[in-house]
C-alpha cells in the first residue's frame, strides 16, 4: 500500500526523471517565470518615484487625485494617475528611454493622448502637474 501511494506522488512530480512522452501533471511547472526585476525592463528609481509620490501626496490631500498605478515594460515605466479608481487615467507620467537622446525621456500625457510637457528632467516635467491658481488683482 506503501508502494502505490509513493508511485502516486511520483507520478504528479514534474521533474528530470519524467520521460518525455509523459504529460506533466501541473502543466505550469514547466512554464518559467519571468522576475520583476529582470533585465530589459524599464523602471522609476528611488529618487523619481519620490519626486512623483511627492506631488501625489500633495494632490491626494488637496482631494483631486485618489488612485494610482505604476506599469513597468520592457520599452517604458509608466506612473497612471487617477480621479477614482473605476475610471480611465486623468494623465500618465511615462519613462521612455528610446526619447531619452532627442526630447526627453520623460513624458506627462493626458487621458486624450495629448502630451502637456516632455523633458530630460523629472522635476520640470511633472511641474505642469503641480501648478496652482493664482489670485489675479482686478
Amino acid at each position: 500500500m506503501l508502494k502505490e501511494e509513493e508511485s502516486a506522488e511520483d507520478s504528479f512530480r514534474a521533474g528530470p526523471s519524467q520521460k518525455r512522452s509523459e504529460a506533466p501533471a501541473f502543466p505550469f511547472a514547466a512554464i518559467p517565470l519571468r522576475r520583476p526585476g529582470a533585465a530589459g525592463a524599464v523602471f522609476f528609481d528611488r529618487s523619481e518615484l519620490q519626486q512623483i509620490l511627492s506631488l501625489y501626496g500633495r494632490k491626494v490631500c488637496d482631494g483631486e487625485w485618489r488612485d494610482y498605478a505604476i506599469d513597468f515594460t520592457p520599452q517604458k515605466a509608466v506612473f497612471s494617475i487617477y480621479r477614482r479608481s473605476c475610471e480611465c487615467a486623468l494623465y500618465r507620467i511615462e519613462k521612455n528611454p528610446r526619447f531619452a537622446r532627442k526630447q526627453g525621456a520623460y513624458s506627462v500625457i493626458t487621458a486624450t493622448g495629448l502630451v502637456l510637457k516632455r523633458g530630460h528632467e523629472l522635476g520640470r516635467v511633472i511641474s505642469v502637474l503641480d501648478r496652482s491658481l493664482k489670485l489675479v488683482p482686478a
